[in-house]
Parts: C-alpha cells; sequence; structure tokens
C-alpha cells in the first residue's frame, strides 16, 4: 500500500514477484518501492536498507572532517552567540580532539578564552609574549608539547584575525599530523564565519571582546566600519581606528571585487557626538555613490553635498578617496585636504602621494582633479589620519611623518603583513604618547595590492 501510495504503478503481481525474486521492475518502479521499503524499514530497524538502482548520496556524515563541519553548521543555524564555546566543543569531539575559542579583545593586546558552562579557570593570553599570540600576529599554526601537547591554530574571517583555537590533542605524534592540520585549519576557518555571524546576533563575544566600554559616539562609528581586514585574489586591505572605545570622527571604508578596490579614509572636524555624525553620513553618502556605480567625483561630490545639506557652514571632513585596478596597478585617487598617503616598494616609502588636491570635503568641490599612479606588485599603500603623526611624547616632539617612515622601513625589514603592521603601528604611537591617551583620533588604513600572475599567499 505504501508503494502505491508513493506513485507506483506496476501490478501487484508483478511487485510481488520482484520481491520474492522471481521477476524484474523497471528502474523507475524498483526505486519507488526500495523508498517504500526503507521508510518501513525506518520504523522498524532503521540500520537495514533496501538496495535502490543506482547509487544515492549519502546523508550526514557520522565521523571525519566533513562530520565535524556539518555539526558546526546544525548546531549554530539556531544558536545564541553563548552557545559557540560549545558548538566548538562538539565539533571538535568529531575529530577526536579538544577545541576551545579564544577571542582577541579590540585593543588586540589579549586573547581571551570563551566562557563554557563548566566554568575553568582559562586566564586570557598575552598576544606579544605567548605562543599563542604569536600564532596571532604571524597567522601561522604552532605546536606546543607542554604541559600537554595541543594546536594553536589562528583563527580567520577570510582573512581578518579573530584569535585562535587550542586544539589539544591525545599523543604528540598528533600534533605533526599533516591531515590533522589540515582539519583544524578547515574548523577553524568556519568558526571564524560564525564568530563574525554570531556578533551581529547578540552581545556575548563583543563582552569578551571589548575590555571598556564604548561611548555613544564611538558605538556609532564602530556600528558603521566594515571588516578590519578583508582580502580578494590580489588585494589586501587592512584598517585601525584608535581609540577604540571613544572614537569622533575618523573612519574608513572600502568595497572589494573581483576588479576594482576602492577606499576612503576620512577624519570628521570636531571631538564629540556631532564629528561622529558627520563621519556616518560622510559613509552613507559614499556607499550610496559607490553603489550606484558613480567614480570618484561623484562619490566626492556626494559626500561634500551631503555633510553641507545636513550640517551646513563649518562642518567638513578631509579624505582621501582611492580606486586601484586589480588587474594592472592602476591607482587613481584624490585627497581632500588629508594628510598625504605614502606608497611603499620593496619595503621603503618611494613617494608621497601629492596629487588631487582639494577642499575638505562639505566646503564644496572647487577644482577638482584626479591624480594617478602606477602601482608595482607588492607595492603597500599607508592612508592616515593625522592622529597618528599627532601623538606628542613629554617633550612635545610629535610622532610625526619621519619617525612614521621609519617605523615602516622597519615593520617591512621583519616580513609583517599589513594586519600585524598596522597593530604594531598603533601601538607604537601609544607608546610615542606621553601619557597613553591620545589628543585626537587616529587611524591608519593598509593595502597591498599584488600582480595577479603572483597571487598574494
Amino acid at each position: 500500500m505504501r508503494y502505491f501510495s508513493l506513485g507506483g504503478d506496476a501490478g501487484l503481481i508483478d511487485v510481488d514477484a520482484y520481491v520474492h525474486g522471481l521477476g524484474g521492475l523497471a528502474p523507475v518502479q524498483r526505486d519507488v518501492l526500495a523508498h517504500a521499503v526503507n521508510e518501513r524499514l525506518d520504523e522498524l530497524t532503521p540500520p537495514h536498507r533496501a538496495a535502490y538502482s543506482r547509487p544515492i548520496r549519502g546523508s550526514n556524515p557520522d565521523t571525519g572532517p566533513l562530520a565535524a563541519l556539518v555539526r558546526l553548521l546544525e548546531d549554530t543555524e539556531l544558536a545564541p552567540p553563548e552557545r559557540l564555546p560549545a558548538v566548538a566543543g562538539a565539533a571538535g569531539g568529531v575529530l577526536g580532539v579538544r577545541v576551545t575559542v579564544y577571542l582577541a579583545d579590540y585593543d588586540q593586546r589579549l586573547l581571551h578564552p570563551l566562557p563554557t558552562a563548566s566554568g575553568g579557570d582559562r586566564r586570557p593570553l598575552e598576544v606579544e609574549t605567548t605562543l599563542a599570540g604569536r600564532a596571532f600576529r604571524h597567522v601561522e599554526l604552532l605546536p606546543s608539547e607542554t604541559p600537554g601537547p595541543r594546536l594553536w591554530v589562528p583563527l580567520l574571517d577570510g582573512v581578518e584575525r579573530l584569535g585562535v583555537l587550542e586544539i589539544a590533542v591525545a599523543d604528540r605524534d598528533d600534533l605533526y599530523d599533516p591531515g590533522l592540520r589540515t582539519q583544524c585549519r578547515w574548523v577553524s576557518m568556519l568558526l571564524g564565519h560564525l564568530v563574525t555571524l554570531l556578533t551581529q546576533h547578540g552581545d556575548a563575544l563583543d563582552r569578551v571582546r571589548l575590555r571598556t566600554p564604548r561611548t555613544i559616539d564611538g558605538e556609532l562609528i564602530w556600528s558603521l566600519l566594515p571588516p578590519l581586514t578583508a582580502g580578494v585574489d590580489r588585494f589586501v586591505v587592512t584598517g585601525v581606528v584608535e581609540p577604540r572605545q571613544d572614537v569622533s570622527g575618523d573612519a574608513f571604508d572600502y568595497s572589494l571585487s573581483e576588479t576594482t578596490a576602492t577606499l576612503i579614509v576620512l577624519d570628521a572636524v570636531g571631538y564629540d557626538l556631532r564629528s561622529g555624525l558627520i563621519a556616518a553620513t560622510a559613509l552613507a553618502a559614499h556607499r550610496t555613490a559607490r553603489r550606484a556605480g558613480h567614480g570618484l567625483y561623484e562619490q566626492a561630490r556626494a559626500v561634500d553635498e551631503a555633510i553641507h545639506d545636513q550640517f551646513g557652514e563649518g562642518a567638513f571632513a578631509t579624505a582621501v578617496l582611492a580606486e586601484v585596478d586589480l588587474a594592472t596597478g592602476r591607482l587613481r585617487y584624490l585627497n581632500a585636504g588629508h594628510p598625504e598617503p605614502l606608497v611603499m616598494r620593496a619595503g621603503k616609502v618611494v613617494k608621497p602621494l601629492t596629487g588631487g588636491r582639494r577642499p575638505p570635503l562639505g566646503l564644496g568641490l572647487g577644482e577638482l582633479t584626479i591624480a594617478e599612479e602606477a602601482l608595482q606588485p607588492d607595492d603597500w599603500l599607508v592612508v592616515h589620519t593625522d592622529g597618528i603623526t599627532g601623538a606628542t611624547d613629554g617633550a612635545g616632539e610629535p610622532f610625526g611623518r619621519d619617525r612614521l617612515i621609519d617605523f615602516l622601513h622597519r615593520e617591512a625589514a621583519t616580513g609583517h603583513p599589513p594586519p600585524e603592521t598596522a597593530r604594531r603601528l598603533v601601538r607604537s604611537v601609544l607608546a610615542h604618547q606621553h601619557d597613553g591617551v591620545l589628543p585626537d583620533d587616529a587611524t591608519v588604513l593598509i593595502a597591498r595590492w599584488t600582480d595577479p600572475r603572483n597571487p598574494t599567499p
């Protein structure tokens, strides 16, 4: 009866003969009958299966790395952020390892373990001085044999560093198993995406990462920023805004496609909520023009008019707008009253970008020229606000552009990637500031273009 209810149309005698091995059925009819039998076997004795006439795709895997990834996906489908540690632990159990998630705070100084239902006494780990911190800084999987064998695996969303995974293994030899290392990277990649996704659903993960409450204007700016680091085949971009809790008018944005990277770094006038509103308006206007397919000129015009129309006389923002052709490295840019961007090549700052000058946005377009520069493979573009160079030591000596250039030369010699260079630059600026409290927002955006024939690793 189940066979006929599923649409089977072979005669009852033919079906009875086939079941008893005395005749055949057309393949489609055999499959309908097999499905009916399997439904009934699922109700009675689930392990038994009737054979189909062709190979049937398997259902959820029970073991191995694919089972771990499926476990992550299924367990987070309707999960709140607080459940992420348990979900990660369950996925690790499928691989025969124990997984603990550490998230970097927004200051990128400490790696904080996510709390679990069982509690525990795990403490935050220093980014600068621990093996876990080294794995985070260099985006490198590192083994540790004591006190127990474990792997420290960078936790990434794309190319954005979010923290590390502590993978405790049963045997020392597992630390050097290339298959397990690959599987741990897969788990890390998927967990990184899930961290970003679940952060949008609740505040539990943000509470771990945000060690000092943000001000209202700081929260406004941070809600508008894109991921701090992103990349496509030929281009990586990373940005840092400091202070991370009390931003006033600094902001940045970018858009990456198959062919083009579009960037903006801006600094709105003032040091209060109004400057944050100016910056937010500027970002919204820029995105509107960019998503409509307009080029740099129209993007600048849209930001200029939006600031003037919403805030009137005296409101403005300095900014650098740029566009990179990812196939050729052709850079087009304009500078609206902002510090000059720098181009690094082969570890050296080879030139400031002095073209494309115009008044700050919000004061009228004036004469506008789009400047151009030809980037070479592996060139870095460094755009910063005056808060970077304006930090002063106890004697009133500013950090300055010369010290910035010296810093970039030293960092290039170490081979640090753009995200680590940006993190270390902000730490150097804070160390130079005599009281550790910057008088102005400090923002840096670093981008690296790579020839498509030599893709970014």
